[in-house]
C-alpha cells in the first residue's frame, strides 16, 4: 500500500459497533429525541444520566460492570457521548450504536474525566440525575466539585417519565419475558413435594426459565417454604419440604433487560381453613384490580378496588403494601420499576396505553405463610392484556 493509498483510503466499518444493539438505531433514536424535548423546558445545554435502566433506555448500553462509573451526556444539539471504564469501551460500543464513546482509566477519578468531557462539549448548565443508587455521596461531592462552574440542576425522574410508557418494541420484549417466567413458576409448582428442598424449586424454576430464553435476571427468584414463607422476599436456602408446607414461589425473567414477573403459592397437602380464607380474598383483591385498570384512571383507583375487598375480609394488617408497580428494563438490584410508578393511595398518574405492571396481590400471617397470586398486565387502549394464563387459584400438591 502507497502513502497516498493509506491517506485517502476510507477508515475501516466499526464490525463491533451495535453488533449487541437489543434494538435498532431508530428505536433509540426516538427516545433520544423525546429526550430532548423533555429537558428543553428545563433550560440547559444537556443532561447527564449515570443511573443503568436510564443510560440503557436511552441508548442500549447494558454490561455486568455497571458497578463501575458510567455517564451518558445527552445534549441538545449534538450527538450523546458515552463515558465508560476502559474495560467497558468494547462492550459498550457493541450494545450501542453511539459514535462518540470515551473512557476513564483504572486509577483515575471518574468525575475529573467527567469535568473534562463537559468541558470539550462546552456545556455550562447541566441537568443531573440525583436520585440514582450507583452514585455514592463521595462520587458525588467531587463530581459537583469538578463541575465548579456549571450550573448544575435537578435532572431527576425526566427519563423515569418517559419510561413508564412503553414502545411497540419493549413491549414485545416483555412478552416474551413473561413467558419464560411462566415457564420457570410451572417447572417450579411441578416439582413441590414433600422431601424436595427450595433448592431443588429454584434449580427447576432457573432452569426451565432460561431454557426457555431468560437472560440474566435483575434480581434472584424468591422461593421460600414452611414458617419461611410468611416472611416478605425471603429465598431459598437448603430447607426441605415437609407435608403441611406452604410455599412462596415469585419469579421475574428478562428478555433484553425488559422483564415480567409471576408469582404464585402452593400447599404440601391439604391447606388450613384461615390460608384458604385468606387466599381466596387474595384472589378477589386482585380480580378486583385488574377489573379497575384502564386507560384514563388514576393509578390509585386499582390500589384502591383492591385494598377495599381486603378490608371488608378483615385482613388490612396481612396487607399493608401497594397493589403493584410498573416493570420494564431492570439492572440488579431491583426486577420492577416500582421507583418510577406504583398503583397505590395518592398516585394521581392516569394509566395510559404502553404502560406495564406487576400486581403481586399477597396476605400474610407474618412468620406462618403467605398466599396469594400476581400478574404482569399491559395497559391497552380498552382495558389491559393479562400475559401469563397459569391458573392462579392455591396449587395443592
Amino acid at each position: 500500500m502507497t502513502m497516498t493509498d493509506d491517506l485517502t483510503a476510507a477508515p475501516p466499518a466499526d464490525l463491533v459497533q451495535g453488533c449487541d444493539a437489543v434494538f435498532p438505531q431508530a428505536e433509540f433514536a426516538a427516545r433520544l429525541a423525546r429526550l430532548r424535548r423533555a429537558i428543553l423546558p428545563l433550560g440547559v445545554d444537556a443532561i447527564l444520566l449515570t443511573g443503568p435502566e436510564n443510560i440503557f433506555w436511552a441508548c442500549g448500553r447494558q454490561t455486568a460492570g455497571y458497578f463501575a462509573f458510567q455517564a451518558l451526556v445527552v445534549p441538545l444539539q449534538g450527538e450523546p457521548v458515552l463515558l465508560v471504564r476502559q474495560l467497558e469501551t468494547t462492550g459498550a460500543r457493541a450494545s450501542t450504536w453511539l459514535r462518540d464513546i470515551r473512557a476513564w482509566q483504572d486509577g483515575e477519578d471518574p468525575a475529573r474525566a467527567l469535568a473534562g468531557l463537559v468541558a470539550d462539549l462546552g456545556i455550562r448548565r447541566l441537568a443531573v440525575e440525583r436520585d440514582g443508587w450507583f452514585v455514592s455521596q463521595s462520587l458525588g461531592a467531587r463530581i459537583a466539585a469538578a463541575l465548579d462552574g456549571v450550573a448544575l440542576s435537578d435532572g431527576s425522574s425526566v427519563v423515569e417519565g418517559l419510561r413508564a410508557v412503553k414502545s411497540p418494541a419493549e413491549l414485545a420484549a416483555i412478552r416474551r419475558a413473561a413467558g419464560y417466567a411462566q415457564a420457570g413458576l410451572s417447572a417450579a409448582i411441578a416439582r413441590c413435594a414433600a422431601g424436595t428442598s427450595e433448592n431443588d424449586l429454584a434449580a427447576a424454576m432457573l432452569s426451565a426459565a432460561v431454557l426457555a430464553g431468560s437472560e440474566a435476571m435483575a434480581m434472584e427468584p424468591l422461593v421460600s417454604s414452611g414458617p419461611r414463607s410468611g416472611v416478605p422476599h425471603a429465598t431459598w436456602r437448603r430447607r426441605v419440604l415437609c407435608p403441611g408446607d406452604p410455599v412462596f414461589l415469585e419469579l421475574a425473567a428478562s428478555h433484553d433487560r425488559y422483564h415480567a414477573a409471576l408469582m404464585r403459592s402452593v400447599w404440601i397437602g391439604p391447606p388450613p381453613a384461615e390460608a384458604r380464607r385468606m387466599m381466596d380474598v387474595a384472589l378477589r383483591a386482585l380480580d378486583a384490580a385488574l377489573a379497575a385498570m384502564r386507560p384514563g384512571v388514576p393509578c390509585s383507583l386499582p390500589h384502591e378496588a383492591a385494598q377495599a375487598v381486603i378490608d371488608d375480609a378483615g385482613y388490612t394488617a396481612a396487607f399493608r403494601k401497594r397493589i403493584g408497580y410498573s416493570m420494564g428494563t431492570a439492572f440488579a438490584p431491583d426486577w420492577g420499576e416500582g421507583a418510577i410508578l406504583s398503583l397505590f393511595s395518592g398516585v394521581g398518574r392516569e394509566l395510559e396505553p404502553g404502560m406495564v405492571f406487576h400486581l403481586p396481590a399477597t396476605l400474610r400471617a407474618y412468620g406462618a405463610f403467605t398466599v396469594g397470586a400476581s400478574e404482569t398486565v399491559i395497559v391497552t387502549p380498552t382495558g389491559i392484556e393479562i400475559l401469563s394464563d397459569l391458573p392462579r387459584s392455591l396449587c395443592i400438591r
